[in-house]
């Protein structure tokens, strides 16, 4: 990655202006934001998808990551609740932390030798009463105003499809057919390909009649342009097969480069 000046975030002023009834996305501004943000993590990742990950602080999912991050919020204009979250982590916060998420599942090496300016996408989530579609898509707007604002010219990182238990391992059919299906139009092309360091048992065609349930945050993505880079990798902590997915800026609605108001 070449090395480039920190982009400049986002004002309050830009990070509230996409809205939906109710909803507004922005940028957490002071400690208690972010705490939230991590409250809300524990909540989806340990509690519902069940996370076999140390926690520090009770009800607090937290990892050496977030103090490079900027934390996404979807708030509840009602009462003010933090009702989704996610982290974005440039490329130059990256060489300071080290690494990027994702590449403890996957091997990066073919994009991250791409002249291109990065920023990840980890640890996102929306709560359970909000995954209609409006709180989804209202994330992934502020992640591409992110994007414009800053520069970025990809987006990328891991999202999760949750695993039922099986015998000795978890059942992999489904995230095996969710992935077969969705490879079949939105694969990038080559030179985006990652590799995953612990591969999913099998990657079969899905069998006759599988009713396939593709998780919001994928499908939300993928209506933005995003593309699935490879196969998906296990990853036994978060309890899911990981696919990780790109979002090229130029391949954004309207594209290139669209304007948000």
């Amino acid at each position: 990655m070449p090395p480039s000046a920190h982009p400049t975030p986002l004002s309050d002023a830009d990070a509230g202006h996409d809205q939906a009834p109710g909803l507004r996305v922005e940028l957490a501004r002071t400690t208690e934001d972010v705490v939230a943000a991590q409250r809300l993590r524990y909540r989806i990742f340990v509690e519902e998808l069940g996370a076999r990950i140390d926690c520090r602080r009770p009800g607090i999912e937290s990892n050496a990551l977030d103090p490079y991050t900027r934390h996404l919020l979807i708030r509840e204009l009602r009462n003010g609740a933090v009702v989704g979250c996610c982290r974005i982590l440039t490329d130059t916060r990256a060489i300071q932390a080290g690494r990027y998420s994702s590449q403890r599942e996957f091997d990066l090496t073919r994009i991250l030798a791409l002249p291109e300016r990065f920023m990840e996408v980890s640890r996102a989530c929306v709560h359970p009463e909000y995954r209609n579609g409006t709180a989804v898509t209202l994330l992934w707007t502020g992640l591409a105003r992110y994007m414009l604002k800053n520069g970025i010219d990809c987006l990328i990182g891991s999202v999760g499809i949750p695993l039922k238990s099986g015998t000795l391992y978890p059942d992999f059919k489904e995230a095996a057919a969710i992935y077969h299906e969705l490879s079949k139009r939105y694969l990038a092309p080559a030179q985006f390909r990652v590799y995953p360091r612990v591969p999913i048992c099998s990657v079969k065609p899905p069998e006759p009649k599988v009713k396939l349930s593709v998780p919001p945050l994928i499908e939300a993505s993928l209506r933005m342009g995003t593309k699935i880079c490879g196969k998906p990798a296990w990853n036994f902590h978060f309890n899911v097969a990981d696919l990780f997915m790109l979002l090229r800026a130029d391949d954004l609605p309207g594209s290139p480069r669209p304007h948000f108001p």
